[in-house]
């Protein structure tokens, strides 16, 4: 019997992909935002706190719970533009569900209305950040089981994903699923260690620099040089954004950059055009250093705020040294990009750069230390970019959903009927026995 092809869904915390397996790309990708009429849901997201699972994140018959009013409720962009008369809700924060009650509706309406597919026809993959707790998933399970009958339910790991995906690279010449995946959104960048699709928890690190701090040090920038002054108030943030999008890129050397903006500015800076967007008035503004500042961020933190000051090539060094020493080797040789915040031009070269710097230095001196009587043959490092980098982890997802062998690592609607949502804390991998 041929099957219907399995959905696939990364819910982010800035962005929702979700398409059918097998596609090179996610169908639809949207805010993962949720607008609301009703004051009830409001607590928990309010207070940034996740709400005590499961009483009143119950899954299942939320119009019978609340009246027909529940029906009433928008997701994504369509949310974004009835904000004036809905509240907005974030049910995801730093890649974690928080609000279990709304993430079910924002599931409903992906569902139904996006994807126009029936559930209990499909298998399903879902994503979910390293370090994930079990209760998290159980209440997944749940829900995908009790409220939308899905035939079967699988949880990948992002990072395992992003592995994946890096497959259609030309620098990758084994399929392997043991790398260090670099996984930069919207609200955080992750750097994560993975031995065989096994993550090590303990070596994972956050870098609190993503896609929201470039565009707030853009803005700061062009106010600092006076420019933002041409820009009306309400569209700041989005010509920020834009700015960041189409003229940043990843310099070699800060200082060289800035020697060859100042003595060439007209061949360097570049030219905004944008207009009002409400009164249509158009608008020009010079784009100078920004282009080459902001994503100097992750290599120069200092530059951008106190608060944190550890750049990322020292960031990902830590996790592969404080990783098993034996998965080591692999883990330099093959460190994956993943995410639309390690888009920029030529990121992905000054990341192998200055790492290659900080292994070799450490080389040197131990050699220094022992008399050059042990002589090492050095280490490769390897920063994998490729061009399904921005969609990562669904386009990993959809590969993997692909293949026939998902269906015997999903949990299926059967086995659920007979365990229960603890089946989900069972994590199978690709590849390793059930």
């Amino acid at each position: 019997m041929s099957r219907l092809p399995p959905l696939v869904i990364d819910n982010g915390t800035g962005y929702t992909k979700m398409g059918f397996a097998g596609n090179s790309e996610p169908s639809f990708v949207f805010p993962t935002v949720i607008a609301t009429k009703d004051a009830a849901s409001t607590s928990s997201s309010s207070t940034g706190r996740r709400p005590a699972p499961p009483v009143a994140a119950k899954p299942g018959h939320l119009a019978s719970k609340r009246g027909i009013e529940d029906l009433d409720f928008f997701i994504g962009d369509e949310a974004v533009a009835n904000s004036k008369t809905y509240s907005l809700h974030y049910p995801i924060r730093h890649g974690m569900i928080n609000n279990w009650d709304q993430m079910e509706r924002f599931w409903e309406q992906s569902i139904f209305k996006y994807l126009r597919a029936e559930p209990e026809d499909h298998y399903v993959l879902l994503t979910e950040p390293p370090l994930n707790p079990p209760e998290n998933r159980e209440n997944t399970a749940e829900i995908m089981f009790e409220s939308f009958n899905v035939a079967g339910l699988y949880i990948a790991v992002q990072a395992v994903l992003a592995l994946a995906a890096s497959w259609t690279s030309s620098k990758v010449t084994e399929r392997t699923l043991t790398g260090v995946v670099i996984d930069s959104g919207d609200g955080v960048t992750h750097t994560i260690p993975v031995a065989e699709g096994y993550v090590i928890g303990s070596s994972i690190k956050h870098v609190p620099i993503a896609g929201r701090d470039i565009t707030s040090f853009v803005q700061q920038l062009l106010r600092d040089r006076g420019e933002s002054a041409q820009i009306p108030p309400e569209d700041q943030l989005r010509v920020a954004e834009k700015i960041k999008e189409d003229y940043t890129y990843v310099c070699q050397d800060i200082v060289k950059e800035f020697r060859k903006y100042d003595a060439d500015p007209y061949k360097y800076f570049a030219r905004f055009s944008g207009e009002h967007s409400v009164t249509g008035r158009k608008y020009e503004l010079d784009v100078g250093y920004e282009r080459f500042l902001a994503p100097e961020i992750f290599f120069n933190p200092e530059i951008y705020s106190s608060d944190f000051l550890t750049p990322l090539p020292e960031v990902v060094d830590t996790v592969i040294q404080t990783s098993p020493i034996d998965v080591r080797r692999g883990l330099y040789k093959n460190i994956v990009l993943s995410g639309g915040s390690t888009m920029y031009k030529d990121f992905g070269r000054r990341l192998q750069k200055d790492l290659k710097t900080i292994v070799d230095s450490r080389i040197s001196l131990s050699e220094d230390r022992s008399g050059n009587l042990m002589r090492s043959s050095g280490v490769e490092v390897n920063v994998i970019s490729h061009k399904r980098q921005r969609y990562a982890v669904w386009y990993g997802g959809s590969l993997m959903a692909s293949l026939p062998e998902f269906y015997n690592v999903s949990h299926s609607r059967a086995d659920y009927e007979e365990y229960g949502p603890s089946l989900v804390r069972r994590f199978s991998v690709f590849g390793s026995a059930s």
